[in-house]
């Protein structure tokens, strides 16, 4: 059997971020992502793995301690793999990074893989347990025209979408603009206060852009003003060649005018000009957020439902 050699915490994250870029990683598996979670005191290790010094993996974990001297390391949405790996390769692969992670011994290391489970090969997860269901999300494929974007959206949202840009006095901005990321940032930890629920601190996301370089290819803001007040605001994370959709926020006149119908539409088109491919617009869960689903599954993108965690 072929033997594959992984190298564990590179410290050069050019050779990641090709990879990444070229095989449409996730933001979960984004170099940025790690040293974001980093920065906020999480314990990240990231492997990298070759076939005859070819580069055919990437996988990050983020680590935790549970209980007394028990851990867990997680790869969320992940390994990425070259599409050209069997099944057999992918099994070993996965062996080889259970048994090498640099972690204490007395530890649970599970992945999530970023494949629907009718799109793995079926020797991949030979021997692991599934413990936990899939997580859904709404992909949307922004290399077609716009005019084929836009012809897809469903009926009522796109209905919406065109009484939201009939509106006088409406500016939108999209771009990556720290004030705006601040400004919401600040809204969405009054609605998490108000509505009670949790997510990544919004601290990430600032960590997350202060990852790169170029701030431009890290996020954009969408947002929509009327006389020097804002209604609706949403944040995209770019990673590569892919952008998800992190948090959005509206008042009461920014939901009832649809706002985020045009947003959204906004951030597609300026996106696309930077030549983003795809954009994952987050979690679906019909049962919970029939709303936020409806939204998301009203853009016309595919749903996706992933094969679930692995022990």
């Amino acid at each position: 059997m072929t033997n594959m050699k992984v190298i564990w915490n590179p410290d050069a994250p050019e050779e990641w971020v090709h990879f990444h870029r070229r095989h449409h990683g996730s933001l979960q598996q984004s170099w940025a992502y790690g040293q974001a979670l980093s920065q906020l005191g999480v314990t990240v290790h990231r492997a990298q793995l070759y076939l005859n010094d070819r580069l055919v993996g990437l996988a990050q974990f983020q680590c935790r301690r549970l209980a007394f001297y028990m851990g867990l390391a997680s790869c969320s949405r992940g390994p990425v793999w070259a599409p050209d790996l069997g099944g057999e390769l992918l099994a070993q692969g996965w062996r080889v990074l259970k048994q090498t992670i640099p972690t204490r011994a007395w530890r649970a290391t599970v992945l999530s893989p970023d494949q629907t489970a009718e799109a793995m090969p079926p020797q991949a997860m030979r021997g692991l347990q599934r413990v936990m269901t899939g997580y859904s999300t709404v992909m949307l494929d922004l290399t077609r025209p716009l005019d084929d974007l836009r012809a897809g959206l469903e009926g009522k949202w796109r209905n919406r979408l065109v009484k939201a840009e009939s509106m006088t006095g409406l500016q939108v901005h999209v771009r990556a603009s720290v004030k705006d990321l601040q400004w919401l940032l600040e809204r969405e930890n009054l609605q998490r206060q108000l509505r009670g629920f949790q997510a990544l601190p919004t601290d990430f996301a600032l960590a997350y852009v202060d990852s790169h370089r170029d701030r431009r290819q890290a996020f954009v803001v969408a947002s929509a003003v009327q006389a020097k007040q804002t209604l609706a605001s949403m944040l995209f994370l770019i990673h590569g060649a892919v952008a998800t959709y992190h948090v959005g926020w509206a008042s009461e006149e920014g939901r009832s005018l649809n706002l985020h119908n045009l947003l959204l539409w906004r951030a597609i088109e300026q996106l696309k000009a930077q030549g983003v491919e795809q954009l994952d617009l987050g979690g679906v869960n019909t049962r919970a957020l029939p709303g936020i689903s409806r939204f998301k599954l009203g853009t016309g993108g595919r749903l996706l439902t992933l094969a679930g965690t692995y022990f």
